[in-house]
């Protein structure tokens, strides 16, 4: 059965998710960035990418560039995303401690998601901490999304109990 989503209404300075666009949206943002794992800063970047989709707290895509590589191993898993294409996963280990597919990349991304190349998302529940401008964030609900909810982003947010058909 399907249950109809009460929006919560955005306070200022606020973004609600149900004014998200579906397709989604790629868009640029210079917000810091960053990702601690097992003690060790492994992301720190003011140059990511941020997927919108209606109900879903942004997606942020961080460039290698600002990614310590040397802690990632591309994996057999793959995805496949309607919008983007096909996806690669990569599992992280830093000084023993192991989480497996917790990245994913789109290394050929459809055409309205070319800046996304090469550009890797993490789930951030295995993570020590996953900072934005400084705020930890709460990871999406569900276990298989990979947004990240903060305090400026309102829901209700798809992968809570009672959402899977929305």
């Amino acid at each position: 059965m399907f249950n109809k989503p009460k929006p919560i209404p955005p306070a200022p300075g606020q973004e609600s998710v149900w004014d998200y666009p579906r397709p989604p949206r790629c868009e640029d943002t210079d917000k810091h960035i960053q990702i601690i794992f097992n003690g060790e800063t492994i992301v720190d970047t003011r140059n990511a990418k941020r997927i919108l989709e209606t109900s879903h707290p942004p997606t942020y895509y961080l460039p290698p560039a600002d990614i310590n590589m040397a802690y990632l191993e591309q994996t057999d898993q793959t995805s496949f995303c309607e919008w983007k294409g096909r996806s690669i996963y990569y599992s992280l280990e830093v000084n023993g401690k192991q989480a497996i597919n917790v990245a994913w990349a789109y290394p050929n991304p459809t055409a309205g998601f070319a800046q996304l190349k090469d550009h890797i998302a993490f789930y951030a529940q295995p993570m020590d901490a996953c900072l934005v401008d400084g705020q930890q964030i709460i990871p999406q609900p569900g276990g298989f999304y990979g947004g990240w909810i903060t305090p400026d982003v309102v829901g209700p947010f798809k992968g809570e109990p009672g959402t899977m058909w929305w």
